[in-house]
């Protein structure tokens, strides 16, 4: 089209980009009517007839009105069709590119890293020991820069600082994107037969990668992976601090993701391997707070650097101080604040006692519930959306320890209680559940239909957590 428009009516290349983008805009924005005067004129005085001139944009007309959204639509259907194959046959490994894609996508890191436990894969935290740069495959060795898996050297077991043999064998997310994809008449049930060796192994753990932790410098974490692949395991947090040329911020946010536990806990923390296999004992392995009142004794002033790293000794006794371990709610809200995501127990796990009080069901109980009980639900808020379509209505989802709920909340609800819907970040909601079963009574679309809305993040006491709100 763009062609045309410059050879048949003289367009320049801007006007023939500014009509491509009109196209694309898809009856947005007046469409293609403000270019129908200019590409008809310039052809009836070119010397094209008009009948012609006018059939031309009427075609070029049709064309905008399917051609962008069927284009897209075929290429979205090849995008939902490969991730979902790979998600169901290597859900390690996709959680482990979207990690490492982030941010993107309609679900945030701890709905990924949720929706993947459940599906069987095991997420291992971030530890300085055994972390990448980027989230990877437990199983498979990291080169120096800790973000291209390769599978480890024969004999290797399970050494996680293997050097990285590109040369030798391909990457995982190679051999991932080069497996076949059925097309044509193969679509269907058909797509499942695909010869892949991997497709009926276990799961490999996932562990995090160090890019999780918000504010560490790339530069730092590239240090310690570089220290660890050519000099091997840390011996404790100064060997650490002195190897990688850590500062003091490094090391506090470190100590604040809770990944230096495997420092901190005792001579056997450093070289105990921390896998699904083999799992250290809790008297071997430290904590966040033992790592902060480590890091707080460390000098890493260069002078100190030249000197082996000896501590100030007024600060450190010979027998070192022994914190108590954080509660589960402060590791919980650490791990948000650090991460934006925990391991450990959900936040509506810790608040159940306070929300039996209302008397909340949980996602899992309403699961159950037939069309139209009254039925209350809380939790954090992942998502809220108000289509375009939708006039005014807003639908939210809640997320518990036990699964998700979709909320529909009417225009007029939303109305009257706009500062719960819009401000709350732990949401509870009573009204009335929808549930609408096929022909068969086996597939459900389940929903509550909101009536209430009450906002209860002041029991959450300070968690940080961020909503995708209107996208």
């Amino acid at each position: 089209v763009m062609q045309l428009a410059v050879l048949a009516a003289d367009f320049t290349p801007g006007e023939a980009d500014s009509l491509r983008r009109a196209m694309a805009a898809w009856k947005r924005k007046g469409g293609l009517g403000p270019f129908h005067e200019r590409l008809v004129g310039r052809m009836v005085e070119k010397g094209y007839e008009r009948d012609y001139a006018e059939s031309i944009f009427k075609q070029i007309q049709g064309f905008g009105e399917y051609g962008f959204p069927e284009s897209h639509a075929a290429s979205f259907a090849l995008l939902v069709y490969a991730s979902s194959w790979v998600k169901c046959r290597h859900p390690d490994a996709f959680l482990a590119a979207l990690l490492n894609s982030q941010p993107m996508g309609f679900y945030a890191p701890a709905q990924l890293v949720r929706d993947a436990r459940e599906h069987g894969v095991e997420v291992l935290p971030v530890d300085v020991r055994f972390s990448g740069w980027d989230s990877g495959l437990e199983g498979f060795g990291l080169c120096h820069c800790g973000s291209h898996p390769s599978p480890l050297p024969e004999g290797e077991g399970a050494n996680r600082n293997a050097v990285c043999r590109r040369a030798q064998t391909p990457l995982l997310s190679e051999y991932v994107y080069s497996l076949p994809l059925p097309v044509g008449e193969d679509w269907g049930e058909g797509a499942v037969s695909i010869d892949d060796p991997l497709a009926d192994i276990t799961p490999l753990p996932v562990h995090l990668g160090l890019n999780r932790i918000s504010g560490l410098p790339q530069a730092a974490a590239e240090r310690i992976l570089q220290a660890r692949a050519s000099q091997g395991a840390f011996r404790d947090l100064e060997d650490l601090t002195r190897r990688a040329a850590l500062n003091a911020r490094d090391l506090k946010l470190l100590a604040d993701a809770d990944a230096l536990r495997g420092l901190v806990g005792g001579s056997a923390a450093a070289s105990t391997p921390l896998s699904s296999a083999s799992s250290p004992s809790p008297s071997t392995i430290g904590h966040r707070h033992q790592a902060a009142w480590a890091v707080a004794a460390i000098d890493t002033r260069p002078t100190a650097l030249l000197h082996d790293m000896r501590t100030d000794e007024a600060a450190v006794d010979a027998h070192p101080l022994t914190l108590a371990a954080p509660s589960a709610a402060e590791d919980m809200r650490a791990d948000y604040r650090s991460l934006g995501l925990t391991l450990n127990r959900h936040p509506l796990a810790l608040l159940r006692p306070q929300l039996d009080a209302f008397r909340i069901q949980t996602a899992a109980v309403l699961r159950s519930y037939p069309d139209g009980r009254i039925a209350r639900a809380s939790g954090l808020v992942t998502h809220r959306q108000r289509p375009g379509t939708a006039k005014g209505t807003v639908f939210v989802t809640l997320e518990d320890d036990t699964g998700t709920v979709n909320v529909i909340v009417w225009p007029a609800v939303a109305k009257a209680q706009r500062q719960p819907l819009l401000a709350a970040t732990l949401l509870t909601v009573y009204g009335q559940w929808q549930r609408n079963t096929d022909a068969n009574g086996e597939h459900a679309v389940m929903h509550l239909l909101a009536t209430r809305l009450i906002d209860h993040t002041a029991l959450l006491h300070g968690l940080v957590m961020r909503s995708r709100d209107f996208r």
